[in-house]
This record gives C-alpha cells, sequence and structure tokens, in this order.
C-alpha cells in the first residue's frame, strides 16, 4: 500500500511517537509530508496513493484534489470532524474515511465534568482568596453535581460519553437533538425534551452542537434570556452556534448565571473582548479535548483501523457520509 502522511511538523510533535512512527513505516510504502499542505500540494502529492493519513491543517479533498486521486481508498483522520475535509463527490467515489472523533469525544465529556466542578465549588475564587491571604466568610455558598438536573444541547458523540460519566452523581439528564429519537435517548437514561424547555428549566446545561449553517446561532436571545438566575452554561462546540453579544447581555443582567466557555466565535479571542472582564465568564482557549496526552490514542485508533481496511475486517471509526454531513465544518 502507497500511504501519504500529510501531518505538518507542528502537529506530528504530540500525534506521532516513535513507536506509532514505526508502526506507520511498517505498513507500506510511506510518503512523509512536513509542512503544511495547500490544495495544490496535496493534489500533486495525492496521486498513487492508496491511503492517505491527515490531520490539524490537511486541506479539504476538493474536486481540484480527487482528479488526482486515482488509487485513493482510504483516508484516515487523527483528528475529529471531517465535514470540512471531505463532499458529495469524495463519497461517489467510493472512498471511505474514518476518523478519531471517538476519541476526541470522550476527552471533551471529561473536560465538561472537569468545568462543572470547578464552577460549582467556584474553586478559581477560593483559590486566588486563599493566595491573597483571604479564607471562606462564615455565610459562603457552593454547589455540588450531585442530583443536579442537567441539559444537554445536541446528543452527538460526546454526550454519549459525558451521560455515562455523570451517572455516579445521579445526575437527571434532559436532551434536546432533533436528529436523534426519544428512543435512542432513553437507552442512555436520557429524557427528550424541546430546547426552549432545557433552557427555562435546567440549572446546568452543557451545549453540544456542531458548526454548520443550520446552527449558527441557533443558542438565541429569546433561550439566553430564559435562562436561570443561577444557571451554569458550558460550550465545549463551536462559538458559531452562541450569539455571544446576546449572552454578553444576559451575564452582564443576571450576575447569577455562569457561563464556562471553551469556544469563540474568533480565536483567537481578542484582548479587548468583553468577555474578559465578566466575574461570571470562565474562558477556556479552546482546549476541551483532546488533552495532549490522549493525541497519541488518536493516531493508534485510526491506525488500528488502517490495519483492518488492509485486512478486509469492519471498520470500528468509519464516518458514513449523512454523518459528515452534520459534523463541524
Amino acid at each position: 500500500m502507497n500511504i501519504l502522511v500529510t501531518l505538518s511538523e507542528s502537529v506530528k510533535k504530540t500525534f506521532l511517537t516513535e513507536e506509532i512512527t514505526r508502526r506507520i513505516e511498517s505498513m507500506g510504502s510511506i510518503t512523509w509530508n512536513s509542512s503544511i499542505l495547500t490544495e495544490d500540494d496535496l493534489r500533486e502529492n495525492i496521486k498513487g496513493i492508496d491511503i492517505c493519513i491527515t490531520g490539524w491543517g490537511t486541506p479539504r479533498f476538493s474536486e481540484k484534489v480527487l482528479e488526482n486521486a486515482d488509487s485513493l481508498k482510504l483516508v484516515a483522520h487523527t483528528a475529529g470532524t471531517v465535514g470540512h475535509m471531505v463532499s458529495d463527490e469524495f463519497f461517489a467515489r467510493g472512498i471511505r474515511v474514518v476518523s478519531a472523533n471517538k476519541v476526541f469525544a470522550e476527552s471533551v465529556a471529561e473536560s465538561v465534568i472537569g468545568y462543572l466542578l470547578t464552577v460549582l465549588r467556584d474553586i478559581p475564587y477560593y483559590t486566588n482568596k486563599m493566595k491573597s491571604g483571604g479564607w471562606k466568610d462564615p455565610d459562603y455558598y457552593n454547589r455540588g453535581l450531585l442530583d443536579q438536573e442537567i441539559g444537554l444541547i445536541g446528543f452527538g458523540e460526546i454526550p454519549r460519553y459525558l451521560v455515562p460519566m455523570l451517572k455516579p452523581f445521579r445526575a437527571k439528564i434532559k436532551a434536546f437533538d432533533k436528529y436523534v429519537d426519544a428512543a435512542a435517548m432513553a437507552e442512555y437514561g436520557v429524557e427528550k425534551a424541546a430546547i426552549d424547555e432545557i433552557f427555562a428549566a435546567c440549572p446546568i446545561i452543557s451545549v453540544h452542537l456542531p458548526a454548520t449553517e443550520e446552527t449558527r446561532h441557533m443558542i438565541d436571545k429569546k433561550l439566553l434570556e430564559s435562562l436561570r438566575d443561577d444557571a451554569v452554561f458550558i460550550n465545549t462546540s463551536r462559538g458559531s452556534v452562541i450569539d455571544e453579544d446576546a449572552l454578553l447581555e444576559v451575564l452582564k443582567k443576571k450576575t447569577g448565571v455562569r457561563a464556562v466557555l471553551d469556544v469563540f466565535q474568533k480565536e483567537p479571542l481578542p484582548d479587548n473582548s468583553p468577555f474578559r472582564k465578566l466575574d461570571n465568564a470562565y474562558l477556556i482557549p479552546h482546549m476541551a479535548g483532546p488533552t495532549v496526552d490522549r493525541r497519541k490514542y488518536a493516531t493508534m485508533a485510526v491506525l488500528d483501523d488502517i490495519d483492518n481496511f488492509m485486512n478486509k475486517r469492519p471498520l470500528v471509526h468509519e464516518i458514513s457520509a449523512e454523518k459528515a454531513s452534520r459534523m463541524t465544518r
């Protein structure tokens, strides 16, 4: 098999260990890339390639690229979404794609647990208070995660890892997703609910939507204004799904609402962003997952599927055309 590895040097540092590199070398005739590829670069290098191992920064398999993909059978993506890389033309040619979406999703789900406990227990506040010589006030108040009611917006890969993680906390979970029926949610012990019901009723809301035209500003002013006065609102999906101006207004008006924002419409977040000045906005620089130590597992997952492909076994991490169409672009 002729295999092209498109990961740039900056990505290789954390996604390719020496052991993984040796494994790739044993799989066939390998062409290594060392820089960030342009569309023209990918077109030039894809000719005669059977399998392409991709990662962050790999350009789209556009019609122009596909014209030269005379042997391509499988794309193994070491990152999560493939929505920005593939197209109807890609699938029409019979090319298959696998990704480390499940590995990414599990790590992001873990981050939600961490973010929730941090905010509910007010850890940053008390850590800073102690460092400045203070102590808790006699009438202090904090919250825990046990027995909470949680609303999930979107019920794709990440929530399906998150829900089992929440079970030890005995959380009661509702979810909204127009593409997932109540029976599928019930298998996870989750109640299907309308999005406006979740925003009005749940003290904790976690957003898990892909960035598509359909979801742009789906979390609008009306929904945000309906948040409970003590709500914890978390977004680890994409910044574009939220009307940030409306959220800013709500956080200023309802100071008891706390927002944990891992993603933003513009990244990096500008230095003069008003979110930086709000005590009830917990800002994280787009690092929910995977944590750096998990990146090698992302690569190993897709390499396992390359082995499966070569040996005509079922692919564990395959992304269908339908699923790809609903992933972040």
